[in-house]
């Protein structure tokens, strides 16, 4: 009985075996050079595909013997489409040809499923991994104002980051990572220092609502999608030393054999304090007079396993800690420990599931140097179950459902009686990618979200089309959004700076959007020209305003609230290593008359970059410019001599900040890095929470190795 088991199981296995098939080879230019990081992906299933190595080398297996159409694709080359079938295993190699645009990247922000960003109807800005080499940014914001228009990262009380997208606060922004929601709202915000640029494959944005996203995407979606180990093992070391002695030290250690393939990422930052009257002999220097020191450690691990052929498990765990000098008796503290559990399973070659879970814990303390106790006095822990099923009609219409169930508990000393409050969140949401012809595509979605202790529920449709005409794509879409009050929002009490009282308000109403937008895209040979329009109607918006009776301000709902605007985006690649990208977005909020205009979004702002970029056999050099430009802007602010229930005028000033990054490969493996950053010198004559915290010109310098390229074979 044993040895007929055996023999079983083991004709079992031989069919399994022939019936899969491997296909090997190399990926390269028209030159024959080896293109690290091109991708092959199957049409007739999604989720399986492969990436080249540091010598282009791929390596794939196919379930069966039927018909497959390869994809292969890498940023600025133009994809390569081979159909296979009724092989054995067996070599092919493909030469790709340089491209003027990176349109042919797949994306999947928008619409939750792999696209081409040339065919996606909603309008997907991606910044990829040879972008964030060349503005050398060490912090996401950093990235996002040197890329996009119409951003600014400012400081708020105690010097907490806030942000400003296009007339939207970091409440009404959604961050992801690898599409997975951050915990830790510290003002209306994440922490964004936890949003380190090491180990960054690409960021996707989607500006204006996103229904697909639920709460907190009224103003759109930032999600910053890591690297996978594309060589067999690699070990990186790098650091940077810039101004204000700031340090930045780190390295990932990565392999990719067999099933498994894993990524390790570890880095620490430290800066000291900056004393911005240092240089000038202006008494009264600014709303603020010094930035704090600071320093963080950040460890990330990302595991991905391929247990059998068309099941995938990823698995990621995350370390964060901050530490930041708030005064000589008193350092702010923050730890973030994050993990997660991802399974996808290609049932068919038109059905595939996914299944996941995420933890994410962020809390802050108090560290009291005298008497060296740590003190919690904050806590926001969420758990994530979601689910996502792809359903593939005729090779090229999708229906995608799915659901999310979170469980978000928030802890603070600023509750009644030092106490918690938990929330339950559920959704569910389907949409329809219907492409009926090449030149037309329609995608159509619906989402249904329930808070517990809000105690509403809410939905929220969605609908894009985009035409192509020739060389011209015509994108149109609506989505309507929403934003469930917080926790926060809805129950803390709390000091804003030691200055007035601020409180919770459990009736609050979620805010609702309208978001309509038209767009443009122009491409032709080299170039591309992209010009948008954006409406955004947004009703209830939850801010604070002055009660008499408290003697502070309350959480309200305000009167509607309406963001209007355009951006223009135009860019140009050459095959002499000269690229251009310039961009502008104008935007006009417009509120009820009578009420004070508290937002300080900035009318009109504008980014550019120049740049070369060219690799030889022993030396490759990168060098570019980047600039950005904000207009200046009137608001209402509160008066600090009153009841804070009065108002005054205020105009912030406008600026221009330079940058020019120098990247030069010296030898196989290291790459040497050196930047000038605001070369014109500006300096604010004072310096409100929006300007720029700069004291001038300043430099840096930084060192990168990549052992596995030093050491390998020629």
């Amino acid at each position: 009985m044993k040895s007929f088991v055996t023999t079983i199981l083991g004709l079992l296995f031989a069919v399994e075996a022939s019936a899969q098939w491997q296909i090997t080879g190399t990926i390269c230019d028209s030159s024959g050079k080896p293109l690290p990081g091109a991708t092959i992906a199957v049409k007739e299933i999604p989720t399986l595909g492969a990436i080249a190595d540091a010598d282009g080398r791929y390596e794939i297996q196919l379930p069966d013997q039927k018909t497959y159409t390869l994809y292969i694709s890498f940023v600025g080359y133009d994809p390569v489409i081979e159909k296979v079938a009724d092989l054995q295993s067996r070599n092919l190699d493909f030469r790709l040809k340089e491209s003027s645009t990176a349109v042919e990247q797949v994306v999947v922000t928008a619409t939750r499923t792999p696209k081409l960003l040339k065919d996606v109807p909603i309008v997907t800005r991606v910044i990829s991994n040879a972008d964030i080499k060349q503005s050398d940014a060490t912090h996401i914001g950093d990235l996002l104002q040197s890329e996009l228009p119409g951003i600014e990262f400012s400081y708020s009380m105690n010097q907490q980051v806030s942000l400003n997208m296009s007339g939207f606060g970091g409440n009404s922004v959604l961050f992801l990572v690898d599409g997975e929601r951050i915990a830790g709202e510290t003002l209306d915000n994440v922490d964004y220092s936890r949003l380190n640029m090491d180990n960054v494959e690409r960021i996707e944005i989607v500006k204006g609502a996103s229904s697909l996203y639920g709460s907190n995407a009224i103003g759109g979606v930032v999600n910053i999608i890591s690297k996978e180990s594309q060589e067999p093992w690699s070990v990186n070391l790098n650091g940077r030393y810039g101004a204000h002695n700031e340090q930045r030290y780190g390295g990932s250690v990565g392999f990719n054999q067999g099933r498994f393939n894993s990524m390790t990422n570890v880095q620490y930052t430290s800066i000291d304090a900056i004393d911005l009257s240092k240089g000038t002999d202006n008494a009264d220097i600014g709303d603020y007079s010094t930035i704090y020191g600071a320093s963080t450690l950040n460890v990330k691990e990302r595991l991905v396993i391929t247990a059998a052929d068309g099941l995938k498990f990823t698995a990621r765990a995350g370390y964060f800690f901050r530490e930041r000098d708030a005064s000589e008796s008193l350092k702010d503290r923050y730890r973030s420990f994050s993990g997660g559990l991802k399974g996808n399973y290609i049932i068919t070659e038109a059905d595939n599931l996914e299944l996941s879970y995420a933890f994410d814990q962020y809390d802050k303390s108090d560290y009291l140097v005298p008497s060296s106790r740590d003190v919690r006095d904050y806590s926001n822990v969420q758990h994530t179950v979601r689910s996502l099923y792809n359903h593939t009609f005729a090779d090229k219409h999708i229906l995608t459902i799915g659901g999310d169930y979170m469980r978000d508990y928030l802890m603070s000393y600023q509750f009644s009686d030092n106490g918690s409050h938990t929330q339950h969140t559920a959704d569910a949401f389907a949409q329809f990618d219907w492409n009926p012809h090449r030149k037309f595509n329609l995608i159509a979605g619906l989402r249904f979200d329930w808070f517990s202790e809000a105690n509403l529920s809410h939905l929220s449709p969605k609908l894009g089309i985009m035409y192509k005409v020739e060389n011209c794509s015509l994108r149109a879409s609506y989505a309507g959004g929403f934003r469930a009050p917080t926790l926060k929002e809805m129950y803390m009490d709390f000091y804003m700076g030691n200055i007035f009282m601020i409180y919770g308000n459990p009736e609050l109403k979620p805010e609702t959007s309208h978001n309509f937008s038209l767009s443009a895209e122009y491409m032709k040979g080299r170039h591309s020209f992209t010009v948008t329009g954006f409406y955004n109607l947004v009703d209830n918006r939850i801010t604070t305003a002055w009660n008499q009776e408290l003697s502070g301000q309350v959480y309200t709902n305000m009167s509607p609230l309406q963001v209007a605007g355009a951006e223009i985006n135009a860019t140009g690649r050459y095959k002499c290593g000269v690229s251009w990208r310039v961009s502008y977005a104008y935007t006009h909020e417009t509120i009820k008359k009578g009420e004070p205009q508290l937002s300080s979004t900035r009318p009109h702002t504008a980014t550019a970059r120049i740049a070369y970029d060219k690799n030889w056999k022993n030396y490759g050099l990168s060098v570019s410019l980047t600039g950005r430009y904000l207009s200046a802007v009137t608001c209402d602010v509160y008066t600090e001599l009153t009841s804070y229930e009065e108002t005054v005028k205020q105009t912030y000033p406008g600026y221009t900040i330079w940058k020019l990054s120098l990247v030069q490969r010296v030898w196989r493996g290291i790459d040497l890095t050196l930047s000038v950053d605001n070369i014109f010198n500006y300096r604010p004559d004072y310096y409100y929470s929006n300007s720029p915290s700069t004291t001038g010109t300043t430099l840096s310098a930084g060192l990168s190795l990549n052992l596995e390229q030093m050491i390998k074979k020629k």
